[in-house]
């Protein structure tokens, strides 16, 4: 007798809190779903703390409604009953000849256990998570992963510990670097992790039982089946924000959250989200350009952060990597170009390319200057030197080009060049890549989760400017984050600022701006709002840089001076693409 339970149902084999044993003696649980015809296949397996048994329209209500609304085909051909938040729908794959395993992590949902997430004992269960479903009777021995952001970034930690039936990943809009991905950029403490824990984790913590959520399907508690006291709730799981408020600096606490990139040689899909600033895109580049893998490629697209995962282009597309790796088919795969890019044009158009490598080899890497007369981008160095002052926590300046004679397209990453000097002992700079309509309105876009996100975006932390000069590319500068270099009020020092990658075709007559700033970025609109997320969103989504404890005013408040000219020549490094020949 098998304690979990078995049932057919929309064509498919379920089986539900099916029980997977640790090393360690924890037992987690997954909800198996097979086709019902006797055989072995492919299995996709994902895991994650988000509860397997929470439907994505009870969890994430807005994000849903939004999805239905504005992507229809993404919640066609299915009852939508199984659908989960950030993981594959079953009913688009089981009857496609591929089992899904949807695992419960450790001390979420199901799962009993300490809750501390991206861990090395997490990345161990996920791996035996993989070699378990590889060994069952149903499965045919070879495993893909696939699935969206929690779901997409422990992929690369899954695969750096090289499971040897794991046969290819789709990452899916996932971060790779815990320090500058994922907590900090530039060094700045980003918030968005201290309320996604108490948002999206605390809530479906295993352990909430009866206070928790039941299954639409089985009417099984989400959380369950036991419930703890709130004490008992907190003393499992790890203190995420005080551990990241602690570790200011990158190390160990960060390296053993981060995927080993020269240990992942599996056969990858990287998806990236040109509107996802702030969190996944970053990872998704570095993880296609620095993976060990032989066969690798890169997609990138836009719109938000969950849709395009589920709809037609998403789903054809995963099925064709899938289908080659795990199945063995010869669809043409292996001439896939490497790189498929929706490129992004005003107004949310979106215009589908092929390229070889990333960034692309024919960029025209092209410096416009910070010209400090005319506060404008020029593509000539300025003649005089000038310096221009700004509050340390205040709004910046924008420089900004002249009208544009001719289309033109951004599209990579960039890099910005300053020299400045502060009143204090730091300052943190905040870079925002924009574009102006001829009426001067700002060219915003549906960002992964804020309907109004700019072209791109950059941070850093003067006190962290040394840069690694190993891994530093005129384009991507790399910075250590290793130790603080403190600023002497005063005393001019250079900076070099990774501006994350994006993409944008510049009509001509539009104008492209750079602002540097002393706070995150805001549109002037109205603000948005999701059921999931904490606070009202102003054009950077959830990811802000606000906290008080890691920015107090007395240090970062103080008056931040540029200086720009011919001794001094700041300019943005931009990629501009030359039309394909």
């Amino acid at each position: 007798m098998s304690d979990y339970k078995s049932e057919v149902r929309d064509g498919m084999r379920i089986d539900w809190d099916v029980p997977i044993a640790m090393d360690d003696g924890i037992v987690l649980r997954a909800d198996v779903y097979r086709p019902a015809a006797e055989g072995k296949y492919p299995a996709l397996v994902s895991y994650g703390p988000y509860g397997k048994g929470l439907a994505f329209q009870e969890g994430y209500k807005t994000a849903w409604e939004i999805m239905s609304r504005d992507n229809p085909d993404a919640v066609s051909g299915t009852t939508n009953r199984y659908q989960n938040w950030e993981v594959v729908d079953p009913e688009k794959w089981v009857l496609d000849g591929y089992i899904c395993v949807r695992v419960d992590s450790r001390g979420a949902g199901r799962s009993p256990g300490f809750l501390s997430h991206n861990n090395t004992r997490e990345n161990q269960d996920f791996h035996d998570c993989i070699e378990w479903a590889a060994a069952q009777p149903w499965c045919s021995g070879r495993v893909g992963l696939n699935g969206i952001s929690y779901s997409a970034s422990s992929q690369w930690r899954a695969a750096a510990t090289q499971p040897p039936h794991l046969a290819a990943i789709c990452v899916w809009e996932g971060w790779v670097d815990n320090y500058r991905d994922s907590n900090r950029h530039g060094g700045i403490i980003c918030v968005f992790r201290k309320n996604w824990q108490d948002m999206q984790v605390k809530t479906v913590q295993h352990g909430v039982g009866e206070r928790g959520a039941k299954s639409r399907v089985t009417g099984e508690l989400v959380c369950g089946p036991e419930t703890l006291t709130e004490e008992e709730l907190a003393r499992n799981r790890e203190d995420l924000w005080a551990n990241v408020l602690s570790h200011p600096l990158d190390g160990l606490y960060y390296r053993e959250r981060t995927g080993d990139l020269s240990r992942v040689a599996v056969p990858l899909l990287s998806a990236a989200n040109w509107g996802g600033q702030g969190l996944h895109p970053r990872g998704n580049f570095e993880g296609f350009t620095r993976a060990a893998s032989k066969e690798k490629w890169l997609e990138v697209h836009g719109g938000s952060h969950w849709a395009p995962f589920y709809t037609d282009y998403g789903v054809k597309l995963q099925k064709r990597f899938f289908d080659y790796f795990l199945k063995g088919i010869r669809n043409g795969w292996d001439k896939q170009p490497r790189v498929q890019l929706q490129v992004r044009h005003p107004g949310e158009k979106f215009v589908l390319r092929h390229e070889n490598e990333w960034p692309i080899a024919r960029t025209q890497w092209t410096k416009f200057y910070l010209d400090p007369v005319a506060r404008s981008l020029k593509l000539e160095p300025p003649t005089s030197d000038r310096s221009m002052t700004y509050d340390g926590l205040g709004e910046g300046v924008t420089f900004t080009s002249a009208p544009m004679d001719k289309e033109t397209e951004i599209t990579g990453p960039s890099a910005l060049k300053l020299w400045v000097s502060s009143s204090t002992s730091d300052a943190d700079l905040f870079i925002v890549l924009r574009v102006f309509a001829p009426d001067g309105k700002e060219v915003v876009f549906q960002g992964a989760l804020d309907p109004h996100t700019p072209v791109g975006q950059g941070w850093l932390r003067a006190s962290h400017r040394k840069l690694d000069s190993a891994l530093s590319l005129p384009y991507r500068p790399y910075h250590t984050h290793d130790e603080k270099q403190p600023l002497e009020p005063g005393k001019v020092v250079a900076l070099d600022i990774e501006i994350w990658p994006t993409c944008i075709v510049v009509p001509a007559g539009y104008r492209i701006a750079l602002t540097i700033r002393g706070k995150d970025y805001e549109y002037e609109g109205e603000a948005a709002t999701l059921s999931n997320m904490k606070n009202p969103m102003r054009g950077c989504g959830p990811f802000m840089h606000d906290d008080e404890t890691d920015r107090p005013p007395e240090i970062f408040g103080g008056k931040v001076t540029l200086h720009l000219g011919p001794s001094r020549p700041a300019h943005a490094l931009l990629p501009v693409i030359p039309p394909a020949k």
